[in-house]
């Protein structure tokens, strides 16, 4: 199993170089994505054997990475392996992979174990998507102790760190950067799922994660904005319904997205965050958001 790992630095500082430094057993791609603090330079500087592409503007997160693993893909690799930036994997990583992609042939992701920072408590350990309500179910095991150890198939990956096939790809393609950013690792699992390969749980494969750095952290509204509109295409995507419903799933995707902002430390920007997701959305207006 060849296994290259695509890391994308889009914000710039240490982050990026943590991440690479904890794929030391991997061959390592890093997608610059238009920054501009200067850290594309460090990182050429710090880690001469990984291979750095500057893409010259950021392509979101879907384009970005697109990137890397058609190059990964280009390289003879058989998985590409995306890791988020502000994230780590933990060691026994590559083995644990190795194993699952072995025993599971029909796999088109392997989907890793993702934990907080602590290294204890559980990030993703699986999730489900409900295209018919839009609904992204609670992620399993979500904030609790890490007790989850089985190979099993669950119904979506998690983009912060998974493994494509390159089989896969080649038959369901890559991640859709019309998203640009947020639920696309969504609608890959749907669409593999769709075209009859697994998307696989490997509780042995772990990684740290941050969560939200790359857009700002916790006090930030793009991530409302794009998972508003995100949610409405993708479950539009694969759930059709005629006008009436439709426009019920999309108050229903609107309001689960409404009652977060209540919890959010700038309620107003975040509330209008989500409105603007929802007006897009039934525009088709994707990509990058456009100030209006």
């Amino acid at each position: 199993m060849n296994v290259i790992a695509v890391v994308l630095n889009w914000n710039g500082g240490e982050d990026t170089a943590t991440a690479i430094r904890s794929l030391a057993e991997f061959t390592t791609i890093c997608v610059d994505n238009g920054s501009v603090d200067g850290s594309d330079i460090a990182i050429e500087r710090a880690f001469p054997d990984v291979e750095l592409i500057r893409n010259g503007a950021n392509l979101g997160f879907a384009g970005g990475v697109n990137v890397g693993i058609r190059r990964a893909f280009e390289r003879g690799a058989d998985w590409a392996f995306l890791l988020n930036n502000d994230a780590v994997v933990e060691p026994g990583f590559v083995e644990a992979l190795e194993r699952v992609a072995t025993a599971r042939a029909d796999a088109g992701l392997l989907a890793c174990k993702v934990l907080w920072e602590d290294g204890q408590t559980i990030q993703y350990a699986g999730a489900t998507f409900n295209a018919l309500l839009g609904y992204s179910g609670r992620r399993v095991g979500f904030g609790g102790p890490d007790t989850f150890h089985e190979v099993v198939d669950v119904g979506r990956a998690d983009g912060a760190a998974l493994a494509i096939s390159r089989v896969a790809a080649d038959r369901v393609g890559l991640l859709d950067e019309q998203l640009f950013a947020y639920v696309e690792d969504v609608d890959l699992s749907l669409r593999m799922r769709a075209a009859g390969f697994g998307v696989v749980f490997v509780p042995d494969a772990r990684v740290r994660h941050k969560g939200s750095a790359s857009t700002g952290g916790s006090a930030s509204t793009t991530n409302l904005y794009y998972d508003t509109r995100n949610t409405i295409v993708v479950a539009e995507r694969h759930r059709p319904l005629p006008p009436g419903l439709r426009s019920l799933r999309r108050g229903v995707i609107v309001a689960s997205h409404l009652v977060l902002c209540l919890r959010h430390p700038a309620r107003r920007s975040a509330a209008g965050a989500v409105l603007a997701g929802w007006r897009d959305a039934r525009a088709n207006r994707l990509g990058l958001r456009v100030a209006r």
